[in-house]
Order: structure tokens, then sequence, then C-alpha cells
């Protein structure tokens, strides 16, 4: 019977490291050190696996006299290698405050902007790759709180072994087999206290959950560190169906996105779909559904996030910046100032009593009792027509534009006004007959281009 031979800590870590790609011997390496074992084992193998490195020691001052310990000891691990440290005090609790951020949240934040900073400037020489020292365990616990918060399939696959400039070559190995290595090689390391308290999420689920569940399943951190990588796999299929639908899908103009409906009825799964082209624009899974309700809604409809406009046009669900002056496709839901690329519109109900009627094309009077928001701005588009002011016969305004001798920069720059799939002004030129104010008008709709750029 064959002997199972038992690689060593050091064997798996750089056998880790060339599966991955994550770095080469060459390469110099910045060390992100807080102190505790997980951090002076990666020190201990990147020395004796004979890598170039320095270490990066971040003080967010949040626990007072341990925070300078940690700092301490940190330098003097530097010391033991005779290697350079970066050592960078943060304000931590105020960036949280002036960002309303959590404390977690803002310490990441600091964190890698302080590393991406130092790897980024050339002249400094610190390093090619950030390196931390997450491991099998920390992976565990951010796919199980991914799972909670429901963040979908992407997810599961949790911490990457590489990132951008981001190496992790600790992730295949677990905790207890850290702190065996540290005993082994008689490693002094430093205690985090908070790492004892539950009220930060993932100590809650280091702490409480995955113990609880360890009573039941006892193999479960094995199981789902195996299921890790099927995960990441079943990941990478799922983007590649989804992105070949975004690419059969999507069709980019200007800022703005643009989706013909009865395609995208037709993809499946849809909800996935449409999920999966939402979020990029800042809407929640909860929105899904209201999107999807968009399909067989009138023209005017729309959902909304707190950057971008899902708005259903015609055949077409258009995803439009809510600032309008980045739009080619803007809904006027009532009276009022619109911004848009070429000027400003005012829009306001008038009565015909003591009136004086416009005849500048900067001004379109209409007949307010024929005109029903929500209105559609937008850039004109081949195939429009209209029955222009004097005519009862329609017109293309293709066909319009060469009798006005328009130029080719003149045409690129004209909107027009839509109601229900029907023009009622070509801004700045010309209104739709249909519309027009008639001796038993007693209400109008004047809008006005003003500020043209």
């Amino acid at each position: 019977m064959t002997k199972k031979i038992q690689m060593t800590l050091l064997e798996k870590f750089k056998i880790y490291i060339k599966q991955q790609n994550l770095f080469q011997p060459k390469d110099k390496l910045l060390l992100a050190v807080s102190g505790g074992v997980d951090s002076v084992v990666l020190c201990e193998l990147c020395k004796q696996a004979g890598y170039d490195f320095v270490i990066a020691h971040c003080n967010f001052q949040l626990r007072g006299a341990e925070s300078e310990r940690d700092e301490k000891f940190v330098n003097g691990l530097a010391q033991k290698y005779n290697i350079q440290v970066l050592v960078k005090r943060f304000d931590t609790e105020k960036y949280a405050a002036d960002n309303k951020l959590s404390i977690q949240v803002a310490a990441r934040e600091l964190r890698y902007q302080w590393f991406n900073e130092l790897i980024s400037n050339e002249s400094l020489g610190i390093g090619h790759w950030v390196v931390t020292a997450h491991h099998a365990n920390d992976n565990i616990e951010t796919m199980l709180m991914n799972f909670f918060k429901g963040t979908g399939i992407s997810g599961l696959k949790a911490i990457l072994p590489k990132q951008g400039k981001i190496a992790r070559p600790l992730l295949f190995a677990g905790k207890e087999e850290i702190i065996g290595f540290a005993k082994e090689h008689k490693l002094d390391f430093v205690e985090d206290s908070s790492n004892a308290s539950d009220k930060y999420t993932r100590n809650y689920f280091r702490n409480k959950l995955i113990p609880g569940i360890k009573e039941v399943f006892p193999q479960v951190e094995e199981n789902l560190a195996n299921n890790l990588q099927r995960f990441r796999e079943a990941e990478q299929l799922y983007q590649q169906a989804i992105d070949q639908h975004k690419k059969k899908l999507l069709e980019p103009k200007g800022n703005e996105i643009h989706i013909p409906v009865l395609k995208l009825l037709k993809a499946r799964p849809l909800h996935s779909v449409v999920y999966e082209i939402i979020k990029d624009f800042g809407f929640t899974a909860p929105q899904t559904d209201d999107c999807i309700a968009l399909l067989k809604s009138e023209t005017g409809k729309y959902v909304q996030s707190p950057s971008h406009r899902i708005i259903r046009n015609r055949a077409w669900i258009i995803i439009s910046p809510n600032e309008t002056t980045e739009a080619n496709n803007v809904l006027i839901e009532r009276e009022g100032d619109i911004d848009f690329t070429e000027g400003k519109l005012e829009i306001k109900k008038l009565q015909t009593s003591n009136l004086k009627l416009q005849t500048s094309h900067q001004t379109a009077q209409l007949d307010a009792v024929k005109i029903n928001f929500p209105l559609f701005l937008r850039k004109w588009k081949h195939g429009d027509y209209f029955y222009p002011l004097g005519m009862n016969k329609k017109k293309k305004l293709s066909r319009f534009f060469i009798d006005q001798k328009l130029s080719l920069t003149q045409k690129e720059k004209t909107w027009v006004i839509e109601m229900n799939k029907k023009i009622i002004w070509v801004v700045g030129m010309r209104i739709d007959d249909r519309f027009k104010i008639t001796d038993t008008t007693k209400e109008i709709m004047q809008i006005t281009l003003v500020n043209t750029k």
C-alpha cells in the first residue's frame, strides 16, 4: 500500500503560487502585515521561498494602546528580516463619518487606497504586487456572508487568488494549518482583541455561525472550501453566458444603452439576464421585476436608480443617465424647466386671453388640450416623420432637413419632442400641424428653447 506523502505548508505555498500564476520569483512584493498570525506566517513563507519583499502596516488608531503595540511589533518584524517597513496612520473614525461608512468598510478603503498608491509610484520601487494573508477560512466566511446578503452567484466565488495587483497566496491554507506552522517555527505574533467581539459581522460568522454548523456537519469547512472552486468555475460559465446575452442585446448610443424589447423578452432566463444588465447602472435586485414589467408597459413608463433611468420608449428599453445634460433621451413628466445638451426648455401652460402669439422658431405654442404628459425629448433618427405646420400630409424629417438646407452639423444637433409616438415639435424649427392652436383653443402649452449652445 502506497503511503501518502504529506507536503509542508511551504511546499503547498510554492505550488499554489505557480498554479494560480500569482507572481514570479523575480517580482518584488509589498506584504500587508498587521502583526497577527496570518501575516506573520506570510512573511516567514515569503522569506523561506526566497522572495524579495517589503512590509506595509496600517495603524487605524481604533484600539488605543493595542494599535501602538501592533505598530511596534511590525517594526520589530522588519528588523528581524532586515527589510524595509512602511507605516501609515489613519484617522479611520473621521473617514468613516465623513463618508458615511462602517468602520470595517472605511478601514478597507483606506488600506487599499494606500497600497495602490505605493505600488503605482514606480519611483519608490516598493513592489510589483500587494500580497495579503487571506486564507481559506476568510474565504469561507466571505462566501457565506455574500450568500446571506443575496449577492447572487458572483458573490459565491468569494475572495479571488488574484485581483488586479492584489495577490493572495494563502487562500489554500486553513487557519489551523497556519497556526501549526507558527508554532512549529516558534513565530511570535500579536492578537487583535476585536476578533473576539461579535459586533462585527465577520466575527459573528467566525465565532458563532460556523462553529454552530460544525456541530451538525463536522466537515463543513472542508466541504465549503472544496465548493469554492466549483462555485468559481460555475460563475465563469454563468458570466460567459451573460456576456453573450449582453452582446446580442445592448446597443450603446453615446451615454445611453438601447435594448430592443422583443429580443429581450426572448432571453432566457429572463430574470437573471435583466438583473445582470441593470445592476451595472445602480439598480438593485428587487427592482428587476419592475424593469421586466416595463417590457409590457406603454411608452413613457420608467424605473429609476440613483444614477440612471430605464425608460420604455416604443419598441425599445433605454438606459439613460438621470443627469439630462448627459442623456440623448429625456422624459418630461410635468411643466417646468428641462436642461439638455443643446440648452434649456421652459414648459408652461398659459391662458389664451390677452396672450400674444409667438412666431419665433424658439417657441412652440400648442393646444394644451391635445398635450398629455409624459413627453419625450430625444435626438431625431432616420425614419422619423411629422406633419409640418401648414401641411396636411406627413413628411420625413430627413426630407424636411433637405428643404431647410441644414448642414450635417445642424442635423446632428436636432432634437424632437414626442408624445404617444407622435412628434409634436422639431425643437427650434417647426411644430406638428396636428397640435397647433385653433380658434377653439382655450389653453396653450408653451415650450421655449433658451440658452441655445
